[in-house]
């Protein structure tokens, strides 16, 4: 059975500033870094980096050394990414994870294989703890019952044939993650609960916010 994860670093840090934040550093170590060796574990055969091309030099010298590890060129979109990343090699089960997310931990990258070998696609999912309002030109429309809303993470992980189909089907569009994808062509997505640490870098807030994070590992 082979397993591979799926690194997304396609982006273009548009919001994070004149620079990319995967290649910012907590604690000496490039966001990237952080990520990438988390799966690093005996039951990933492979971890696919797709990456914006801007970055594709500094990521073959951060990673220079690294056994089972390929970097490739992403796409304009995150679809596109992952999609490239799928081309570029198969195997039974699939994780895919957002470069920006840090603080992924290998027990829940480990509880994520667990899980997906048994119910073919999950999502790591947070409850939503905030009060949701619908709004509509500024107006409040009305609250939304939010004991049935969850935040979406990463990692999302799939049998590989069933996400291939998925990305097949609608390549070109521009779906936001692959537990849409899989719901578009009518599979079931099942939760996996993660942790409210498991945040993505966007600003430079965010940078802070994990920097807090890691000193209080």
């Amino acid at each position: 059975m082979k397993i591979n994860a799926i690194i997304t670093a396609g982006g273009t840090s548009s919001r994070f500033g004149n620079k990319n934040k995967l290649l910012e550093k907590i604690n000496g170590i490039e966001v990237i870094k952080h990520t990438v060796d988390m799966f690093r574990l005996p039951r990933i055969d492979k971890i696919i980096v797709c990456a914006n091309v801007t970055i594709i030099d500094e990521l073959q010298d951060i990673f220079k050394g690294y056994d089972n590890l390929d970097i490739i060129e992403g796409g304009e979109t995150r679809q596109q990414s992952v999609y490239n990343g799928l081309k570029h090699e198969k195997c039974d089960y699939v994780l895919i994870h957002d470069g920006a997310r840090p603080l992924i931990t290998k027990e829940l990258i480990n509880t994520c294989i667990e899980s997906v070998i048994d119910l073919k696609a999950i999502s790591v999912m947070t409850k939503t703890i905030d009060t949701i309002k619908e709004v509509e030109n500024g107006i409040i429309i009305k609250t939304i019952d939010r004991s049935k809303l969850y935040n979406t993470q990463t990692p999302q992980a799939f049998e590989y044939n069933l996400i291939m189909k998925a990305h097949q089907k609608y390549e070109g569009q521009n779906f936001t993650d692959d537990s849409g994808l899989a719901e578009a062509i009518g599979a079931k997505v099942y939760v996996v609960n993660g942790s409210y640490r498991n945040i993505k870098i966007t600003t430079q807030s965010d940078m802070a916010l994990a920097q807090a994070y890691f000193d209080n590992n």
